[in-house]
């Protein structure tokens, strides 16, 4: 369940994105798949601190911070992929 929470979590935070300009590395759908690698990864690593193992939490496990664990993981991934799709359009038009 604690996976369920960061998936959602991150697909929640990525439809913000329709509010900033498309650069995102991949388009939108980039943005998706970095907003849901970045809060799975991130919350498994605040889960290991938090709790000392390197595991998902199961249902009963489960609660409103376990969901706020993905938040950091989902911005950081969109923030990558909107750096790296900057700079793929940059060296683009150093090339032309």
């Amino acid at each position: 369940m604690g996976l369920l929470a960061w998936v959602m979590m991150g697909l929640a935070l990525w439809h913000f994105t329709i509010f900033l300009p498309d650069r995102f590395w991949g388009g939108i759908v980039g943005a998706f798949v970095a907003a849901l690698v970045g809060a799975i990864v991130i919350g498994l690593i605040v889960n290991l601190g938090a709790h000392g193992a390197l595991t998902i939490p199961g249902r009963r496990a489960t609660h409103l911070q376990t969901a706020l664990y993905a938040v950091p993981g989902a911005l950081l991934g969109m923030a990558i992929a909107y750096a790296q799709g900057i700079r793929h359009e940059r060296q683009l038009r150093a090339h032309r």
